[in-house]
């Protein structure tokens, strides 16, 4: 995910894994895979910055722990006969 900046200054957040190309076009414009075009404040070069950069990290971060804490035990499988 990276931060950007819409045209009116409002900041948003976009899947990088989306992105099918940007190109500058008086503002610069980013594709997405589904055909949708969103101009955004950022140089073409700032947007692929944040997509490497994006792409670096979500290969070197170790995975994150889980939430949901640890498995529960059922203490009533341990039967003595």
């Amino acid at each position: 995910m990276i931060k950007l900046t819409r045209l009116d200054g409002e900041a948003f957040i976009l899947n990088a894994e989306l992105i099918r190309y940007v190109e500058r076009r008086g503002d610069t414009f980013v594709t997405l895979t589904n055909g949708e075009r969103l101009p955004v404040k950022e140089t073409m070069d700032e947007v692929v910055d944040r997509s490497i950069e994006y792409q670096q990290r979500k290969h070197f971060l170790p995975p994150m722990p889980s939430t949901l804490g640890p498995a529960p035990t059922d203490t009533n499988l341990h039967t003595t006969s």
